[in-house]
């Protein structure tokens, strides 16, 4: 069973994470030869306050 997890700074929309889940299903269905109904999919939703880079902390996008 292939698990993905996909961790995301901020927030998506409903529309947005079906989207990303219906791709990625295909990729690994289609590359990995597995049935989607086995492809299990998680995505976080992280704060931009929560990830840094370069020692800095995410800005929010305005």
């Amino acid at each position: 069973m292939p698990y993905v997890s996909i961790r995301v700074a901020g927030k998506l929309s409903k529309e947005q994470k079906q989207n990303i889940s219906k791709g990625v299903t295909d990729v690994i269905a289609r590359e990995a030869n597995k049935p989607p109904e086995s492809i299990l999919i998680f995505i976080d939703e992280v704060p931009h306050e929560n990830i840094a880079k370069a020692g800095k902390l995410l800005q929010e996008p305005k």
